[in-house]
């Protein structure tokens, strides 16, 4: 919670992958097509995927960017233990770090051991993927500078497992923001420090929309969690938290329609136009059902 903004609104958007960003592009757009501008919102949080969705939807006009994201030419099909951005396989990255939430007592000591693992991988490396993890995220992103408003952007420190929330006046780029909040396989480099996916400090970490009087949450994939719900990191017990806090809450998930293109599937660069075109079929629907939330 920020001064001063006790009573404003706060638009939070979950992790999902490449097709995960894509959805929520459209979703936002759609909204806006719908007469109801989110980007407007008073807080704009990001995680992963969400992280580039909001650096995008701040630095760039919403139609353009949807157009885009529509219009581009689908990739082939990815084989399942084809590179799948910084993380590797998808099937292998799924499974490893499934063990390691299965090992882990708590969430602290699962993002200790995400950490400590993702270190390892890096010490096995060359040492050139973070320079090469950035170049590909400055890429997707329509303005280098942090926008005006608050936008937070979750990670985790690969060291200690400590939770991480960047800022415009945390001294750090926005393109090295990002991409630490969606480095899921790897420790991204900044400085002298290591981070680690911004999903592993809760799943959609809308619990930093509290104090804010409404909150909007889009979660790709639908407020699932891998974790034990005993730790406390999925969106429904986020949702209970604001709440109890006086803050009015709405969710948007992928409708059952669209539901594949997430989860394994999240990597396939061929289904972004697709989960794009449903988003914003989702949002343009829920747009007036939605809108009182920010009046």
């Amino acid at each position: 919670m920020h001064a001063g903004e006790r009573g404003g609104r706060a638009l939070v958007l979950g992790g999902g992958g490449s097709t995960g960003n894509a959805w929520l592009i459209g979703v936002v757009a759609g909204l806006a097509d719908g007469g109801w501008d989110v980007t407007e919102a008073d807080l704009i949080v990001g995680t992963s995927a969400g992280s580039t969705a909001a650096a995008q939807i701040t630095g760039a006009p919403l139609a353009e960017l949807y157009a885009a994201t529509v219009a581009a030419a689908p990739a082939p099909a990815r084989p399942s233990r084809a590179p799948a951005g910084p993380a590797g396989p998808v099937v292998d990255h799924l499974q490893r770090t499934s063990a390691i939430i299965a090992a882990a007592q708590d969430a602290a000591d699962m993002r200790r051991r995400m950490g400590a693992a993702a270190l390892d991988l890096d010490a096995a490396s060359d040492g050139s993927r973070s320079a090469r993890w950035r170049e590909i995220v400055a890429a997707r992103l329509p303005s280098s500078h942090w926008p005006e408003r608050t936008v937070l952007i979750t990670a985790v420190d690969a060291h200690t497992g400590e939770p991480v929330v960047f800022d415009r006046n945390s001294g750090v780029d926005l393109a090295d923001a990002v991409a630490a909040s969606c480095a899921s396989g790897f420790a991204y480099k900044i400085g002298d420090n290591r981070y680690i996916d911004g999903g592993y400090r809760r799943n959609e970490n809308a619990d930093l929309a509290a104090g804010y009087e409404q909150v909007l949450v889009l979660s790709p994939f639908g407020g699932k969690t891998r974790h034990p719900l005993e730790w406390g990191m999925q969106l429904a017990a986020q949702v209970d938290e604001l709440r109890a806090g006086g803050s009015s809450v709405e969710m948007i998930f992928p409708d059952s329609d669209s539901e594949h293109m997430f989860g394994a599937n999240a990597m396939d660069l061929s289904l972004r136009p697709a989960a794009a075109r449903a988003g914003h079929d989702q949002g343009t629907a829920l747009a007036e059902q939605f809108a009182a939330l920010w009046r």
